[in-house]
């Protein structure tokens, strides 16, 4: 099994804003990498480093033992990168983007047609194939773009923010096509939808203000906090004494973090007096409030630029 590598990584852009500052990790080559962090904590800038569109200031990174600037069009033959701002083309059809992107990878254009046709139907629009992309709904017109992937064969796929705008019902159906496509490829996503982090990724990575604070399973993110249980309680409930953390929550309920003997002993106390409650490991969106201290959307807009 390959490897991605970074090593001591950073980005500083003219002006001198710092992006990125020594990322270092080690990640397989296979399922889904989800990078995490607020807007404006270099998630971008990571992804355009490792997929050979921007050059490092310090450092280097390498997938599966190829550079990614000496390397790099080797590199650019088993990829296929989607970055934040791409779009399908209104005036085209998914089929057309779809032949023309592969036309420009190199095949020939029956070969492409085949697998345009191919992977429109695989994400569910052999309905839609030769519809205008600018008569698609907002879920249909990302769908076009993972089928662009799909179309590719790159092994290797780097998705920047790939739902942003979506409704969650469109969101949900995108997050089985990479479930899906992850099952015989790497995907190396970024995404601010903690949510689909949880849901879609086999490793997470947590990064805020240019730093990789934490990286792993959610069963190893879970493991490196002292509180690794969740419970809601009404503001107004009896708690005993524990030890642990408390915080009110917008939905007005009151969220205790904790350990799994204070959980149980709280859970005791509470069945007791009757109150109504839940009690789950802690999620994501916890993990990241106790590793970063504060909560996702309390970022500013994305930054990163050269």
């Amino acid at each position: 099994m390959g490897e991605l590598v970074c090593d001591g990584l950073g980005k500083v852009y003219s002006g001198g804003k710092r992006a990125l500052s020594s990322v270092s990790f080690r990640i397989p080559t296979s399922g889904v990498f989800a990078l995490i962090g607020r807007n404006g904590a270099g998630k971008t800038t990571l992804t355009r480093i490792l997929s050979t569109l921007l050059e490092p200031s310090e450092g280097g990174a390498s997938i599966d033992g190829l550079d990614v600037m000496a390397d790099a069009n080797r590199l650019r033959e088993r990829m296929a990168v989607v970055p934040q701002e791409a779009r399908a083309i209104a005036w085209m059809s998914p089929v057309q983007m779809i032949t023309a992107y592969l036309l420009w990878r190199g095949l020939d254009y029956r070969e492409a047609k085949r697998r345009a046709l191919y992977s429109v139907e695989k994400v569910g629009m052999s309905e839609h194939a030769n519809k205008l992309n600018r008569n698609l709904s907002g879920g249909m017109k990302r769908k076009v773009l993972v089928a662009m992937v799909i179309a590719s064969g790159a092994d290797l796929i780097f998705l920047d923010e790939p739902t942003t705008g979506l409704d969650p019902i469109s969101r949900k159906e995108l997050w089985e096509l990479l479930i899906d496509l992850s099952k015989d490829r790497f995907l190396f996503i970024t995404t601010h939808y903690l949510e689909e982090a949880e849901r879609v990724a086999d490793r997470i990575g947590i990064l805020d203000d240019g730093r990789l604070l934490v990286l792993g399973s959610m069963e190893e993110l879970r493991a490196k906090l002292p509180h690794q249980y969740s419970i809601r309680v009404s503001a107004g409930a009896d708690l005993p004494s524990f030890e642990g953390e408390k915080r009110l929550g917008r939905d007005g309920q009151l969220q205790v973090l904790t350990s799994q003997e204070e959980a149980m002993h709280i859970s005791r106390s509470l069945l007791e007096s009757k109150e109504k409650f839940s009690l789950n490991p802690i999620t994501l969106d916890d993990i990241f409030y106790q590793m970063v201290g504060r909560t996702i959307s309390s970022g500013v807009e994305e930054e990163d630029g050269e």
